[in-house]
């Protein structure tokens, strides 16, 4: 009997301490020694079902925090009811300013409290909720970090006519150190859109016309982003860049070897040099949306590409499947579609949170919502969230330093295109210059859009970096981009025939200010009671690309002075310029140089910079001919009768203050060589361009093909030689069973300065 008692109680006590045990060991996905991928499952495997949808969720950032004071910020009623109510697990852009947030240098965060306010957050999310499971920042990046204090650059499609992917790099790298410093893991952007309509308000967002300069660029990018540690999101996925009458989200008209051939393999370029998450798109292709298109979203991206990121659709996208399109009766049903076909976050989070009863009802299985937290979550694992969630005193320390400030500043100097000298330029020393024009001394206006309030300090103006260079200047506005209620017309002229050279800045602005209206997608709207400058960014697309306002009369009177005129624009899309090729002595583009921008503009104007941008877009001489991107298909275009069917300028164009010769081409199908000299009296970058037509195809092909491109530095009287490699993808073609394929036969390879400066040719035969 007591020898049964001691064995019972023994075997009590066994389990007792076996059950201690148990209860006390940490949950695998606490564990920082498992693999990322067993602890997402072990987590998602403890999940709630509203728990679950709540980490697919991605509501608008900016009203999480409360402002107490300059040095204090907390977190908000809101934020707790997100967490508590909806088990959110994102946010985003909650560290942006603009006019629309309402959020000004007075009602923002700076870099220091930005830092302060996601430690907040973070602790609120880890410390009260019953998994502890850290909230994730997605903040908009495509020309720096929006938001208060940070790195101004030159927007994409600057960056893009830099034609410089190491810088590029460097760029993507300080975007992504700013980012993180202040609690940011997902970076939006860059945007990869092919831009074939300049009428399209978001132009100034991408790298251009090309597949082969937008790949290199966003690959670029995404290396220097990553790694700092950030998820880039790709935008916008797909075909959005070339809307039907170049308004904003309306039907992409595109054939699937074209989607094959063009669009996709920038994203799939992106992807594999490590972007992580995918952005929906507005639009429709053959009458389906992208957002719940699951060829393209599960198909294309997780079948065939392997993509092991997420998918987050564009701001209220999912709605519009229910409000713009009207291919759903709800929102709900609008949310069934898009996470059915593919679509892992819902960005403005109004259709995924009544999914609770589509997945009760059996309509979507907890297999696909199971499949989409897991997505999220293993990119919190990967990004050390679970383990690492804090940021450390003082991590924005350096924002927006001197060597960040020195990457933009040389990101704008070589973005800077000169299109027509004739000997003008660069300025003769102690000239006398008359500056005149809306974007001569008008900060916000070079800035493009996604920019948060600046600082005046923070942003060098185009008058204030010639007259910080020591330039004598004489400015006056002379008038606004769009207002013609008043002008300066008269000072202008007055001012132009006491100086030695006029320097009219003119163009466009994506400017948005306090008067701007706004929809609930953030898209700006024509408002006919309000004149402001903004005339390009997101909603601002266009008819013409006329200058508008009184910008025209005051470049002719300018030019009846009879003095020498240099004409800049400052522009967000290839404006007209066929005034200013025909009569301006000089012509420069430096598109939207971000806030170094006035330091670029004054090296170049006074030669202490030799410019070397090459155009990433074509610029078309009227609206009639579009669309007059340089790679269209054959046959060759025909003249209209009122005008030329080519560009003003084409695409891969620009000059030099020098000259240069190209020589002893050696082409093989795995790299091209050919030898550069600079003919001139100055150093000076080159652009060797590289392209490539197939002669015969079993398929109509393009009149040429960038596949190879090469920026290097020649000093005067020097010659490099410049070895361009080629991928094998450069000769492939989508055939008629569309199988992407190399067809045996004749290749010419051309070598230039530009698609139409073609200086060797040699033919190959595979």
């Amino acid at each position: 009997m007591l020898n049964h008692y001691n064995k019972t109680t023994a075997l009590a006590a066994s389990l007792l301490l076996l059950f201690s045990c148990n209860s006390s060991r940490v949950p695998a996905y606490k564990d920082a020694s498992l693999p990322s991928d067993e602890r997402a499952r072990d987590l998602v495997g403890r999940m709630t079902l509203e728990e679950k949808l709540g980490q697919l969720l991605c509501p608008l950032g900016w009203p999480m925090y409360e402002k107490v004071s300059d040095t204090e910020v907390t977190i908000s009623d809101a934020y707790r009811d997100f967490i508590q109510k909806q088990h959110g697990g994102m946010l985003w852009a909650t560290f942006r300013a603009d006019p629309w947030t309402r959020k000004t240098l007075e009602t923002g965060l700076n870099p220091q409290l930005s830092a302060q306010a996601y430690n907040a957050l973070q602790h609120y999310a880890i410390d009260s909720t019953r998994l502890g499971i850290p909230i994730i920042l997605a903040e908009e990046a495509p020309h720096g970090h929006m938001a208060i204090g940070t790195t101004v650059f030159p927007t994409s499609i600057g960056l893009a006519a830099t034609w410089d992917t190491a810088l590029v790099e460097k760029v993507g790298a300080v975007i992504g150190s700013e980012l993180t410093a202040q609690g940011g893991t997902i970076g939006y952007g860059p945007v990869i859109d092919l831009s074939r309509e300049p009428r399209w308000s978001r132009v100034e967002e991408t790298y251009g016309e090309d597949m082969f300069l937008t790949s290199e660029m966003a690959s670029a990018m995404v290396r220097g982003t990553s790694g700092k540690g950030v998820i880039s999101t790709l935008k916008h996925f797909v075909a959005y860049g070339i809307p039907e009458g170049g308004h904003n989200g309306s039907p992409s008209h595109i054939g699937p070897r074209d989607l094959e051939e063009n669009v996709l393999p920038t994203f799939k370029a992106a992807i594999d040099n490590g972007a992580l998450s995918v952005m929906t798109s507005y639009n429709t292709i053959d009458g389906v949306p992208t957002t719940c298109n699951p060829d393209l979203l599960t198909g294309v991206l997780r079948d065939r590409w392997h993509f092991r990121g997420f998918v987050v659709s564009d701001l209220e996208s999912i709605d519009g499947i229910y409000g713009s399109h009207h291919v759903a009766s709800s929102k709900q049903e609008a949310g069934e579609m898009a996470l059915k076909a593919g679509v892992d976050i819902d960005l403005g989070a109004n259709c995924f949170s009544q999914l609770k009863e589509s997945v009760e009802s059996g309509r979507v299985s907890m297999k696909t919502v199971d499949q989409a937290v897991m997505r999220v979550l293993l990119r919190k694992f990967e990004a050390g969230l679970f383990d690492n969630p804090y940021l450390p005193e003082g991590s924005a320390a350096d924002v927006r330093s001197e060597a960040n400030l020195e990457v933009a500043a040389q990101a704008a100097r070589e973005s800077a295109t000169l299109l027509k000298n004739n000997g003008v330029l660069p300025l003769k020393e102690g000239a006398r210059i008359a500056l005149i024009g809306p974007n001569a001394d008008n900060m916000y206006n070079q800035l493009g859009d996604y920019t948060a309030p600046q600082d005046p300090a923070h942003v060098t103006t185009m008058r204030e970096g010639l007259e910080e260079a020591g330039a004598r200047v004489t400015y006056v506005k002379g008038c606004a981009i769009r207002d013609t209620h008043s002008s300066q017309i008269e000072e202008a002229v007055r001012a132009a025939r006491q100086a030695d050279v006029i320097v009219a800045v003119v163009g466009g602005s994506s400017a948005r200010d306090f008067r701007t209206k706004y929809i609930d997608t953030g898209a700006a709207v024509v408002d006919e009671t309000s004149v402001s400058d903004m005339e390009a960014g997101e909603g601002f697309d266009r008819s013409t690309l006329d200058l508008l306002g009184l910008q025209l009369p005051l470049l002719k009177a300018l030019k009846a002075t009879g003095k020498p005129l240099v004409v800049v624009y400052i522009e967000g899309r290839p404006l007209n310029k066929n005034w200013a090729a025909d009569e301006a002595d000089a012509l420069l583009t430096l598109w939207y140089p971000g806030g170094e921008g006035g330091k670029a503009l004054a090296d170049v104007l006074l030669g202490r910079y030799n410019p070397a941008g090459r155009l990433a877009v074509s610029v078309p001489r009227s609206v009639g001919q579009l669309p007059v991107y340089y790679n269209r298909k054959v046959p060759f275009s025909h003249d209209y009768v009122e005008e030329s069917a080519e560009p003003l300028y084409p695409f891969g164009y620009g000059l030099s203050y020098t000259t240069f010769e190209y020589s002893d081409l050696q082409a093989s199908a795995e790299k091209v060589t050919v030898k550069v000299t600079n003919t001139g009296e100055r150093d000076g970058d080159e652009v060797v361009q590289v392209y490539i037509r197939d002669l015969v195809a079993s398929t109509a092909r393009p009149r040429k093909q960038l596949c190879a491109f090469s920026r290097v530095h020649v000093k005067a009287g020097e010659t490099v030689t410049v070895e361009l490699p080629l991928a094998r993808s450069a000769f492939e073609l989508v055939n008629p069973a569309m199988e992407r394929v190399v067809e045996p036969g004749a290749f010419e390879i051309q070598v230039g300065a530009s698609s139409e400066d073609i200086r060797l040719s040699e033919t190959l035969s595979l």
